[in-house]
C-alpha cells in the first residue's frame, strides 16, 4: 500500500481568491490561484508558455489572433470551460475597478479590441493595431467560476477547494490526494512563530519581517528575487526633477549595494531600470545599475543650482521597509547638497490615490509590481498613454521606441525592441531605481518539493512532497 499523501499546514499573509473581475499581483493570492485555477497563458520568467490556452496564432496584419483552449478543460464543478467563458471573464475585468477604486488599465489596453468565441474551443481577438503583448497580458487572467456562496473558488487547476472562509482559511485537495490547509496570519512575526513552534509546516512572506530572521539550519529556507521593483517616482512635471540630469544625479547619489545590504540583509539586488532582470527585454538591454558616484551627483546638482527643499513622500508599507528606505534616500541626497524633508503617509490607499492624482511632492516611494514590460511602460512611462501612474515624463524618442516594441509580434524581435526602451531608461532614468527584494519562505526541517518563482508564488512538486 502506498503511503498516505501529506497534509501541509501553511501560514501566509492573506487567504482570498478575489472576485473574477479583480486582477492582483499579491503573492498570497497568486499562490492560491495557481493551485486552484489556470492562467490563460503562463509566464515563465519573461517567456510566455501555453496554459489554459494551448496554442495561438495571428494573421499577417498582426491584428487578428486565434487562441485555442487545451483539450477538454473542466471546472471542478463539472462545467465544461469554453471560449465564451473567457469572453465573459475579460468583459467583466474591463468594467471593474482596482483595490483603490481606480479603473483597471485593461480597459485602456483593450479599447477597440473585439473578443469573440468563434467556437467552444477558439477565441478570436481583433485589435486596431498590432499588439504583440496580448499573450503576456493573458498571463494575469486566472479563469474561475463562483460557488453557491458567491466565492470565486472553482477553477480548472490541480487542486479543488474543500473548505473556504474568506480572510481566514482554505483547505485544498489535489488530484493525487495531497491536502493543503492554508491559514491567513497577517502578522509576519506570528507566521514565523507558528513555524518555529511546530504549528505550521510552511511560513510565507517572511521578507515582510521588520528584522529579517537568522536563517538557522533548524528550519528550511527558500528565497527568490522578486520581479517587483522597489522604486521612487521622480516628479517630471514640476521642480528639480523635470531635468533629466537631476534624475541621473539622484541615481548616482545612492549606494544601492549598501541599501540592499543594510535594509534587506542582502536579500535583494540593485535595480538598473524600470523592470527586473526577469522581464521581457531586460537581458537584451545589456544594462547594469547606475553606479554609485556621489562626487558626480554633487557636481550635477551644483551646476543646476537648485537651492529649495526637496519633499520626499513615503508610505509606512507597500513597499516593505519604506520608512527606512526614505531615511536612506534622505541621507544620500543630503550628502550631495540637497535639503530633503520626509512626508510620511499613514493611509496607504489614500497615498496611492494621491500618487495617481500626481500629488507626489518631488520624490515618492512606491513599488512597481506588474511582471509585464508592456504594462510598466504603458501604465507608468508612456506620455501617449498617460496612465494613472505616469508622472510627467515626456520623451518623444523614447515614445517612438515604446510604440515600435508594442507593435512587434515576433517574440525575439519584440524583446530586443523592449531592450532598447530599457537601455534608454537606464541612461536617462525616469525614476529613482532602488532594488528588487527577495521573497522569503521558511519551512519545517527536511520538507522537500517546494520552489519559488520570480513573482513570489510558492509551487509544490507532486512527486517530491514529504
Amino acid at each position: 500500500m502506498s503511503p498516505q499523501p501529506p497534509t501541509l499546514r501553511i501560514v501566509q499573509e492573506k487567504v482570498d481568491f478575489l472576485p473574477p473581475d479583480r486582477v492582483t499581483d499579491d503573492r498570497s493570492i497568486l499562490t492560491l490561484k495557481s493551485l486552484v485555477m489556470e492562467p490563460l497563458c503562463a509566464w515563465d520568467n519573461g517567456t510566455i508558455r501555453p496554459a489554459l490556452l494551448a496554442q495561438w496564432e495571428t494573421d499577417t496584419t498582426g491584428c487578428v489572433w486565434h487562441f485555442h483552449l487545451r483539450a477538454e478543460p473542466l471546472f471542478h464543478d463539472g462545467h465544461r470551460c469554453t471560449a465564451q467563458d473567457i469572453v465573459d471573464f475579460i468583459a467583466a475585468i474591463c468594467e471593474s475597478v482596482d483595490t483603490f477604486g481606480m479603473k483597471w488599465s485593461y480597459a485602456r489596453y483593450f479599447a477597440g479590441v473585439a473578443f469573440v468565441a468563434v467556437s467552444s474551443t477558439t477565441l478570436r481577438v481583433t485589435t486596431a493595431r498590432p499588439m504583440g503583448d496580448l499573450p503576456e497580458i493573458f498571463t494575469e487572467f486566472y479563469l474561475s467560476r463562483r460557488d453557491g456562496n458567491g466565492h470565486s473558488v472553482i477553477g480548472t487547476g490541480p487542486c479543488r477547494v474543500t473548505e473556504f472562509t474568506r480572510g481566514a482559511r482554505v483547505c485544498l485537495l489535489r488530484g493525487d490526494g495531497a491536502t493543503f490547509s492554508i491559514e491567513a496570519v497577517p502578522d509576519a512575526e506570528q507566521r514565523l512563530a507558528r513555524l518555529q513552534d511546530g504549528h505550521a509546516d510552511i511560513a510565507c512572506q517572511l521578507d515582510c519581517l521588520e528584522t529579517l530572521p537568522q536563517r538557522s539550519d533548524a528550519l528550511g529556507w527558500l528565497h527568490a528575487t522578486h520581479c517587483l521593483s522597489v522604486m521612487a517616482y521622480l516628479n517630471c512635471t514640476t521642480g528639480l526633477f523635470q531635468s533629466a540630469e537631476a534624475r541621473l544625479a539622484a541615481n548616482l547619489a545612492l549606494d544601492k549595494d549598501r541599501l540592499c545590504r543594510e535594509i534587506y540583509d542582502g536579500l535583494a539586488v540593485p535595480a538598473a531600470t524600470i523592470v527586473s532582470p526577469w522581464h521581457c527585454g531586460f537581458p537584451q538591454a545589456g544594462v547594469a545599475p547606475v553606479p554609485y558616484d556621489p562626487q558626480a551627483a554633487r557636481a550635477i546638482f551644483d551646476a543646476i543650482g537648485h537651492r529649495g527643499e526637496i519633499v520626499l513622500r513615503a508610505p509606512t508599507f507597500m513597499p516593505e521597509h519604506a520608512p527606512r528606505i526614505a531615511a536612506f534616500i534622505k541621507e544620500a541626497l543630503e550628502q550631495v547638497g540637497l535639503r530633503v524633508r520626509i512626508d510620511m503617509a499613514q493611509n496607504r490607499p489614500e497615498y496611492a490615490r494621491e500618487i495617481g492624482g500626481k500629488t507626489m511632492g518631488d520624490i515618492a516611494i512606491f513599488d512597481s509590481s506588474p511582471h509585464s514590460t508592456f504594462r510598466v511602460l504603458n501604465d507608468k512611462i508612456s506620455s501617449r498613454s498617460r496612465g494613472v501612474w505616469w508622472q510627467g515624463l515626456d520623451d518623444p524618442a523614447l515614445e517612438a521606441l515604446i510604440t515600435t516594441a508594442n507593435e512587434t509580434l515576433a517574440p525575439a524581435e519584440r524583446a530586443a525592441r523592449y531592450g532598447a526602451c530599457l537601455a534608454a531608461l537606464n541612461a536617462e532614468p525616469a525614476w529613482l531605481y532602488l532594488a528588487h527584494p527577495d521573497t522569503l519562505v521558511g519551512t519545517r526541517h527536511g520538507l522537500d518539493g517546494l520552489w519559488l518563482d520570480h513573482k513570489g508564488v510558492l509551487h509544490f512538486q507532486t512527486e517530491h512532497l514529504s
